[in-house]
C-alpha cells in the first residue's frame, strides 16, 4: 500500500512551527531506543519515521519543525535525514535535504520537425516530475475505522429513487442480489448508486438548529437494465442488509483522500461532540464522532482537534451552590469528510472515557 501511494501524492503539508501550544500539552514520548537520526527511505510515510521517534505516531505533528534555510519545508523526500533534537526541553524533529529533494529535473527541449525544415523553438526547458515525496498518514491505517454515510437535506431521501422488489422473493438482499427500484431518477444516467437508509437527525445541541439529515450507506448498487422509470440492479458491496424501500443516490464526485494531513484549523473553533456514531455514549480510542462545527467555520479535511472533558457540576457544600467545573484536556480528534455545518472525525487518542457533549477546540 505504501509504494502505492508514492507515485499518488506528489507534495504533502507539514505543519510550520509547533502544531500545539507548550501550554496546553506536555511533550510527547519518545521512544527511550529511538536512533540520533534517520535516512528517509523510498516507501517511507511519516507514520512511519514518527514511529522510529514516538511511543504513538498519531502524535507526529507536535515535534516537526523546519530549517528556516530551506525554500519549501513543505516535501520530505526519500534521502533526507530527520533527526532529534531538543529545543527549550521541548523535542523536535528537524530535516537535512538530501540529493532527492529536487522536485523536478529540467529537460532541453528538443528541435521540432516541420515539414522539410527543422525549426528550432526559444530556450525553454520541460519540467517533469523528479521524486515524490512520502505521504503523512496513509489510508490503509485507519480506512477500516471510517464511516461512508453523508449528509443530506431534509427531503433527499424521500425524492429519491426507492428499492421496490427483488428479482428474487425476498425482504431483504444481499451481495450479488438482483433488485428493482424505481423513482426520479437523475437526467446524466449514471451507472452506479449507492443504497441510503435514513440515519440520524443532528440538532446543534447548543442552538437546537438542525445541522443536517444523516444517509447511512448500506450498499452499492450497479444498473444493469432500463425501462422507462424501472431500473434493474445488482448488489455489489452490501454493508447492512438491503431492504424494500430504501433510497438510491448516485454515488458522490468528491476527491478520493487516499493519505490524510494532519493540520491546526486556521480559525479559532469550539464546537461539541454531538453523537458518536454506533449508537453508543462512551467515547474511546478509534471512535468515529460527529460534531457541531463544519465548512462554514472553515473546518477542513485533516483538521486535529483537542477533546476537553466536560467539567461536571458539583455542590459547593461551603458556599452553598452548585458550581461548574473546567473542562480538562483528554484527547485528540481528526476530522475525515466536512459538510456545511457540521463534520465526521476520528478519535486518535483519549486519556480517559468521553462522553457526548464534550468539547472540542483548537489544539
Amino acid at each position: 500500500m505504501k509504494k502505492f501511494l508514492l507515485p499518488c501524492v506528489l507534495s504533502m503539508v507539514l505543519m510550520v512551527g509547533h502544531f500545539y501550544s507548550s501550554a496546553l500539552l506536555a511533550a510527547p514520548a519518545i521512544k527511550a531506543d529511538h536512533p540520533t537520526q534517520y535516512i528517509v527511505k523510498d516507501g517511507d510515510t511519516l507514520w512511519d519515521i514518527a514511529s522510529i521517534f514516538l511511543a504513538d505516531a498519531w502524535l507526529w505533528p507536535e515535534i516537526w519543525d523546519v530549517n528556516p534555510e530551506i525554500k519549501n519545508p513543505h516535501l520530505i523526500f526519500p534521502g533526507d535525514v530527520i533527526f532529534l533534537q531538543y529545543v527549550d526541553g521541548q523535542p523536535q524533529l528537524k530535516v537535512t535535504r538530501g540529493q532527492q529533494s529536487r522536485t523536478v529535473k529540467l529537460t532541453p527541449v528538443q528541435p521540432k520537425a516541420a515539414g522539410d525544415r527543422n525549426i528550432r523553438l526559444s530556450p525553454t526547458v520541460r519540467r517533469s516530475p523528479l521524486n515524490s515525496s512520502i505521504p503523512a498518514i496513509p489510508l490503509d491505517a485507519i480506512s477500516s475505522l471510517l464511516t461512508t454515510g453523508r449528509i443530506v437535506e431534509q427531503y433527499t431521501l424521500r425524492d429519491a429513487p426507492h428499492v421496490l422488489a427483488g428479482t428474487a422473493d425476498r425482504l431483504i438482499f444481499g451481495p450479488g442480489d438482483g433488485i428493482y427500484a424505481r423513482g426520479n431518477w437523475p437526467a446524466d444516467k449514471p451507472a452506479v448508486f449507492g443504497v441510503f437508509r435514513r440515519g440520524e437527525i443532528y440538532l446543534d445541541p447548543e442552538t437546537r438548529e438542525v445541522l443536517g439529515f444523516e444517509a447511512r450507506e448500506v450498499g452499492t448498487a450497479t444498473v444493469e437494465k432500463r425501462e422507462d422509470d424501472i431500473y434493474t440492479l445488482m448488489l455489489s458491496t452490501v454493508k447492512e442488509d438491503v431492504r424494500i424501500g430504501d433510497s438510491l443516490l448516485p454515488t458522490e464526485q468528491r476527491r478520493v483522500e487516499s493519505v490524510f494531513f494532519p493540520s491546526s484549523p486556521k480559525q479559532k473553533t469550539e464546537g461539541v461532540i454531538m453523537t458518536v456514531l454506533g449508537g453508543v455514549t462512551q467515547v474511546g480510542r478509534n471512535d468515529v464522532v460527529a460534531i457541531n462545527r463544519g465548512n462554514v467555520n472553515g473546518v477542513k479535511v485533516g483538521n486535529v482537534f483537542a477533546i476537553h472533558k466536560k467539567g461536571q457540576v458539583v455542590r459547593d457544600r461551603v458556599a452553598g451552590e452548585r458550581v461548574q467545573l473546567p473542562s480538562e484536556r483528554a484527547g485528540l480528534l481528526m476530522v475525515f469528510r466536512s459538510f456545511e455545518k457540521m463534520a465526521y472525525g476520528l478519535v486518535l487518542e483519549t486519556e480517559e472515557p468521553l462522553r457526548i457533549g464534550d468539547i472540542v477546540q483548537n489544539p
